[in-house]
């Protein structure tokens, strides 16, 4: 009964007859073990909605507009509020074969994750309710509806998903080859061809499957280049590669392509980062961050507001935007209860005073660890050697023993660069330069060793230390070949471009070209450094 009361209460919705009152007693009198989250009623909101939509038949202008909402959250991976506004929209129309494919749409694998097993039996229950009403739809809608349908069977296996990826992608093709100059059916297609890659690593750009992928996404992209769903997997489909600027065209258009979704606000910055846009990249991520918070006053979309964080404390972190990288990473800590980013980013701009201030450790393995490092670092700066070797012995055993990881980074890699870099700082600051610049090299060493990932763990680079101590060694060429390697990978980054430029000075040699990238680089800097390090 109190779920169907919450289903009657979505239509007074749709028909704008419900009160802000009802709407709240419509959640209040439905618990949420009776309707999944992906079935609770939803909002239209056309102010978080970008210009793009998908013509459908229906006869129903709500209907219309609830897959509209429903399609730009599925492109901007709001997966449960895609299937709640697909949902809404064949409450609007009981008709409609494409509000029921959209709803089938969202509960199904995408980029991120698999279709799970709460979702696998509403999936399958909506595309057989498409079936059933395709003969209201056009030949390609029918077509569409057809070619899902193997990809939510009565019988869904999660750990065994690839051989129902193969079909669906199988009976995409046919469809795509049918419908060559649709976009809407290229962007489906890609999705399906997308989830036979491997989601994580690096990716080679002559690879025959990938450059297949890339050419169904640029038949859209080269004539409509704001398409929410083909720039979104675009740039995945390029960021780990040897060209991620491939994407630089669409990425200046996505932002506005669904204006407040954080995914879609963020999406961009996995291209920026890549080519060292460091600005452009905060701006996207605050704007994300912004959606998330728009959100909790129904008035946007939210996905992963803590990745959105942590991507804004990084961009800005390299761009040496102090003050935004370190309440970035307060923000982190209030919004996920782990305060490792809220201490690294105090320890990047060298705030070690406030480091010791920070009391809660969190009690993950690799988020702890990380909490350790940067007491141990601040103790160090703090004139304290001997707690400052307290917590290496910490982070060492860590590093030794530990199985953990932290997203796809394994804890023994990931502590082992921390602890080098800590014992090579208070190797440094106790007078033990040669030593330090030998651990510096090892922790760069594993540095490189880090996984594709995006944004990487932590917001900073080995090099920035070993270039600094090569530098007040006085072996300023190995610090210029240092600095220059380490902008290979982080492009235009403040730390490594101020060390190249002393390096430069001290051997009495200029590069117009450094000077320029310094010079527009630093622009938005609001902390003043002489190293690599402070």
């Amino acid at each position: 009964m109190k779920q169907g009361f919450a289903i009657l209460a979505a239509f007074a919705i749709l028909f704008g007859c419900a009160t802000n009152n009802e709407r709240e007693a419509a959640t209040a009198e439905a618990p949420v073990n009776e309707i999944p989250a992906f079935q609770e009623p939803i909002n239209y909101i056309p102010s978080a909605l970008g210009p793009y939509s998908w013509k459908i038949t229906t006869s129903s202008e709500m209907a219309q507009k609830y897959f509209d909402q429903g399609i730009q959250m599925r492109y901007a991976y709001g997966m449960n509020d895609a299937a709640r506004s697909f949902r809404q929209a064949h409450y609007a129309d009981p008709d409609c074969a494409m509000c029921y494919w959209g709803e089938a749409f969202s509960l199904g694998s995408f980029l991120n994750g698999g279709m799970t097993a709460e979702k696998a039996p509403y999936a399958h229950e909506a595309i057989e309710k498409a079936v059933e009403l395709s003969g209201n739809a056009t030949a390609l809608e029918r077509d569409l509806i057809m070619a899902a349908r193997d990809r939510y069977p009565a019988d869904y296996d999660p750990d065994n998903r690839r051989p129902v990826d193969e079909a669906f992608a199988e009976r995409m093709k046919n469809v795509y080859e049918k419908y060559p100059d649709n976009h809407e059916v290229a962007v489906v297609y890609a999705v399906a061809l997308f989830l036979l890659e491997e989601r994580r690593g690096y990716r080679d750009i002559n690879d025959p499957d990938l450059i297949y992928l890339h050419d169904v996404l640029l038949g859209v992209l080269n004539e409509d280049i704001a398409h929410p769903g083909a720039c979104h997997l675009y740039i995945h489909a390029t960021e780990s590669t040897q060209q991620p600027e491939l994407a630089l065209p669409c990425a200046d258009y996505l932002s506005d392509a669904v204006p407040a979704a954080s995914h879609i606000q963020h999406m961009p910055s996995h291209t920026w980062n890549e080519v060292g846009f460091w600005g452009k990249s905060v701006r996207a991520n605050t704007k994300a961050w912004h959606s998330d918070l728009k959100s909790r006053q129904g008035e946007g979309f939210s996905y992963a507001p803590g990745h959105n964080l942590h991507m804004l404390l990084f961009a800005a972190s390299m761009d040496g935007q102090g003050a935004v990288a370190t309440q970035a990473g307060k923000d982190y800590t209030k919004e996920t209860g782990n305060s490792m980013y809220q201490v690294l980013t105090l320890l990047r701009f060298g705030r070690y005073d406030e480091i010791p201030g920070v009391t809660d450790r969190p009690e993950a393995e690799v988020a702890g660890g990380y909490w350790d490092f940067a007491q141990g670092y601040a103790a160090a700066h703090n004139g304290d050697l001997d707690l400052a070797r307290d917590y290496l012995a910490k982070v060492q055993a860590l590093a030794e023993t530990s199985t953990a990881r932290f997203r796809f980074h394994d804890a023994s890699q990931l502590m082992g660069l921390s602890a080098a870099i800590l014992e090579g700082e208070i190797l440094r600051l106790d007078g033990d330069l040669d030593g330090a610049i030998v651990l510096f090299r090892r922790a760069a060493e594993l540095d490189d060793q880090q996984p594709y990932d995006e944004p990487q763990p932590i917001p900073y680079a080995a090099r920035h230390w070993l270039g600094a101590a090569l530098l007040e060694a006085g072996r300023y060429a190995e610090a210029e070949d240092e600095y220059r390697t380490e902008l290979a990978d982080h492009p235009h980054n403040v730390w490594s471009l101020t060390g190249l430029k002393a390096a430069l000075d001290a051997q009495g040699k200029t590069d117009e070209a450094v000077d320029a990238d310094f010079e527009e680089s630093t622009a938005r800097m609001d902390v003043w450094i002489t190293t690599s390090i402070i």
